[in-house]
């Protein structure tokens, strides 16, 4: 998910004011003492220089201590001018960095990178109608990750066991969901109930996603077992184009239900979700549909995310492992 940061070298209140009432919650301040006094403001989450890590990018020796760095704290990446090759390269290495802008222009270098952007920015701007200029054209941009096309090749019907309805603070449309599955690496695109059914009323804040034990994807990087979740979380919301946004979890409801298992191949690799055995679950097909768990036959096809290496409390790792 795309951070945005507001910069605050002097206490513009009507400015400050202005960012969070767009959604705008983490500041950096160069003055230690402006810190109280935007927290006086909203629930924010304040940064001063002690919080983050300052680098000076040189040239490409730099990257790999970049990449480690990144890791520890907040890393804010500057150079000699704007170099679009170095983020390039961090871009495509997945690296977690911030860059600041003074301007419309700049932004909108930032968030071209390699068509899916410099992930955290920093607006370093004092004026709100280039502000709202920059939140306007964010909300246009849409990250997307990419999605793959499965072949189910087992349905069975099991007993009744626990399962994680999630109600999000957010409206789904047709083909969207979130991502859940038996493998951190392997996730199924499960339907939101924003479908009508002739067995209840569209709920398209929810999702039911799942037996306690499977894993979701809360950000890019970072998954949760569903039993894990609640109020006040934050969870992906991902459509069937593989464009994402933040989703905020109201609350988390587990009850018994009978349960139905469904595996998918692909690239001769077999993984499986366990969901609740009802008409009104559904997973996505290619065209971005909904498709009910109990029409599921073997050959049909449905949408998932995969990634390389495992997840060690959700932070991916690269590490062999195998899921069964």
């Amino acid at each position: 998910m795309r951070k945005i940061w507001l910069k605050v070298n002097d206490f513009n209140k009507e400015l400050i004011t202005f960012a969070l009432e767009k959604g705008i919650n983490d500041f950096l301040v160069n003055e230690t003492y402006f810190k109280e006094k935007i927290e006086s403001l909203g629930k924010v989450k304040v940064y001063t220089k002690e919080d983050v890590i300052i680098y000076k990018y040189k040239d490409k020796s730099d990257e790999e201590e970049i990449e480690k760095l990144s890791k520890d704290k907040p890393l804010i990446l500057l150079s000699e001018s704007w170099e679009i090759i170095p983020w390039e390269n961090l871009v495509a290495k997945n690296v977690d960095f911030f860059v600041v802008v003074k301007d419309f222009n700049e932004f909108k270098t930032a968030i071209g990178v390699l068509e899916k952007g410099v992930r955290g920015i920093i607006l370093d701007i004092n004026s709100i109608d280039t502000l709202n200029e920059i939140l306007k054209e964010l909300k246009k941009q849409k990250i997307k990750i990419p999605l793959s096309i499965a072949k189910i090749v087992n349905v069975k019907i099991l007993d009744s066991g626990e399962r994680v309805c999630i109600d999000t603070c957010n409206l789904m449309t047709i083909g969207e969901g979130i991502l859940v599955g038996s493998s951190s690496n392997f996730l199924f695109l499960v339907h939101s109930e924003s479908i009508e059914n002739p067995y209840c009323d569209p709920r398209p804040f929810r999702v039911n996603a799942g037996a306690v034990y499977a894993y979701t994807k809360v950000d890019l990087d970072k998954t949760k077992y569903l039993s894990e979740l609640k109020s006040g979380d934050e969870i992906l919301i991902v459509n069937y184009k593989g464009e994402i946004r933040k989703g905020i979890i109201g609350r988390c409801k587990i009850e018994t239900r009978p349960l139905i298992l469904i595996e998918a191949e692909l690239n001769g690799k077999i993984q499986s979700i366990i969901l609740q055995n009802a008409e009104t679950i559904n997973l996505v097909n290619i065209n971005g549909n909904p498709i009910s768990v109990t029409k599921l036959k073997k050959g049909d096809k449905v949408l998932v995310y995969t990634e390389k290496g495992a997840r060690h409390f959700g932070i991916k790792i690269e590490e062999k492992i195998i899921e069964q």
